[in-house]
């Protein structure tokens, strides 16, 4: 019985070791074959910036007229990759006084410097929150065994918000000059030296466009049946056709539309969803109606590392959009100070900055604002923008004298009322709610106070819905219900008896 045991045993060892000897042989050859297959080699030891979703500063290269060998294409596309990931995983070092990704992109004498610096910030409890958001390089050499290259990076342009024990101290835009040395080490290039040669505070001299010549009397726009998809696969041109018809024939000559942030592609921008907001544009010439576009709608981050990415999605669009006819402003963002309590209130404001100041650089002639949820937010950022636009759904009685505040503290800006209205929903979810006949009165007075204020208006909206996605509104049903009812037009495409007070006349 004893031999039978140690048979049994012997035969199980000998079997366990051809499964073990098996697995790293199969092991070995799928490396082998992961090696042969186009893959890079170097990605099993590198550590992988995925820059195209993360980290997208504007790149303007010189003319290449550098010493020594000449530079191709593909080494040159690399640099810029390998060298924006040093400056990636550098604003995450910063932020996170974490040296994760370091080694990957600089070499042992360049780390040195930035691992002094985390530890110091650690032991102060300091935190950098950075991003680049231009760099003009040029590279100046080029080794003839294409294993070093020296590049001067000028007009850097840097963004940075300082916190000390969680607390915000300073935030700063300096445009610099960087010298930079970079060695090829295991098929990537890797920082060897990195100097600060000049810096300067960046100077933000853009020009106001005058809006004397705006005389806005419009409406908030989208589809009855696909609210807030206006874009999607249901699409229709006639649809809209139909409904810019009804807008103009209103007395109307102005619609707000809403461009959504993630919807559209974020940094890289859907080109079917850009070629049907192309076309709604037309639809809106047509009718000869113009265009107030909000380029940020279901956006919420504002984080400094997400900046270029924002800043490449509207970059886009108002280059696309910017020599159509129909465009008449830009609304940078829709309702931002409701952000303020999740994301901090100077980080939105940066962020609003920020974006003010790239879309006056691309656009100098469609002025801008920013589609705040009150009137007190409304003073924000007003020396910035060209005019003020404020949402207004409180009580009614309370209008006059929120324009008349308004117009006393800023005196020299045309308003707009960007967005109002009245829910005409009564039913279950909210018995004591108002109905068709509180809505019209609700329209009838709001024009009154308008015209007596020469006031410039965008009411809230066309149609009621069937459908308010949750992420609109949230998932409380009165709520949902309620918004589905601020329409002029019914669900069944009857004109509601607020319909009459549209436009004032």
């Amino acid at each position: 019985m004893v031999n039978y045991n140690k048979s049994i045993l012997r035969v199980i060892i000998i079997a366990s070791y051809i499964m073990v000897i098996t697995l790293i042989i199969a092991g070995i050859s799928a490396l082998f074959g992961y090696l042969n297959t186009g893959a890079d080699r170097s990605t099993i030891l590198h550590t992988e910036i995925q820059k195209i979703e993360q980290y997208l500063p504007k790149v303007i290269w010189a003319p290449l007229s550098n010493e020594g060998r000449v530079m191709d294409k593909e080494n040159l596309k690399s640099i810029e990759n390998n060298y924006l990931d040093a400056w990636y995983v550098k604003h995450i070092a910063y932020k996170t006084n974490r040296t994760d990704g370091i080694k990957d992109y600089y070499t042992d004498n360049a780390r040195s410097n930035i691992f002094d610096f985390i530890q110091y910030n650690t032991s102060q409890n300091i935190s950098i929150e950075s991003t680049t958001l231009e760099h003009h390089p040029t590279l100046d050499f080029f080794s003839e065994d294409g294993q070093l290259a020296i590049i001067t990076d000028k007009d850097v342009v840097e963004y940075k918000r300082v916190f000390q024990n969680e607390k915000f101290v300073l935030e700063s835009t300096e445009i610099s000059t960087y010298k930079v040395i970079l060695l090829r080490e295991d098929g990537f290039w890797r920082i060897r030296h990195m100097v600060k040669k000049s810096t300067e505070d960046y100077n933000d001299n853009t020009e106001h466009v005058a809006t004397e010549h705006l005389n806005i009397k419009g409406i908030n726009y989208y589809p009855k049946d696909t609210p807030w998809q206006m874009f999607s696969d249901t699409f229709s041109r006639d649809t809209i056709a139909k409904d810019f018809k009804i807008i103009k024939d209103a007395g109307l000559n102005t619609i707000r539309m809403f461009i959504q942030y993630e919807d559209f592609g974020k940094a890289n921008i859907d080109k079917s969803k850009l070629e049907k907001l192309k076309s709604t544009l037309d639809i809106a010439q047509n009718n000869n109606l113009k265009v107030v576009m909000t380029l940020f709608d279901f956006y919420g981050d504002y984080s400094v590392l997400d900046w270029t990415l924002n800043r490449r999605h509207a970059e886009t669009l108002v280059t696309e959009l910017k020599a159509h006819d129909a465009i008449l402003a830009w609304d940078i963002k829709n309702e931002p100070d409701l952000d303020f309590e999740s994301r901090g209130k100077e980080e939105v404001i940066a962020w609003l900055d920020n974006m003010i100041h790239l879309v006056k650089s691309i656009d100098k002639h469609h002025p801008i604002t920013i589609g705040w949820s009150n009137s007190e937010s409304a003073l924000l950022l007003k020396d910035k923008v060209d005019f003020v636009s404020f949402h207004y759904y409180d009580d009614l009685e309370n209008l006059d004298q929120t324009v008349t505040t308004l117009k006393t503290s800023i005196p020299n800006k045309t308003i707009v009322m960007g967005e109002f209205g009245m829910s005409s929903y009564n039913g279950f979810w909210k018995p004591f709610g108002s109905n068709n006949k509180d809505q019209a009165n609700y329209h009838k007075k709001a024009q009154e106070i308008i015209a007596n204020h020469n006031l410039q208006f965008m009411s809230w909206t066309l149609y009621d819905f069937e459908n308010i996605p949750k992420d609109v509104v949230g998932k409380l049903p009165w709520r949902r219900h309620t918004q589905k009812q601020f329409g002029f037009i019914n669900k069944n495409g009857a004109k509601k008896s607020a319909f009459k007070y549209i436009s004032g006349q």
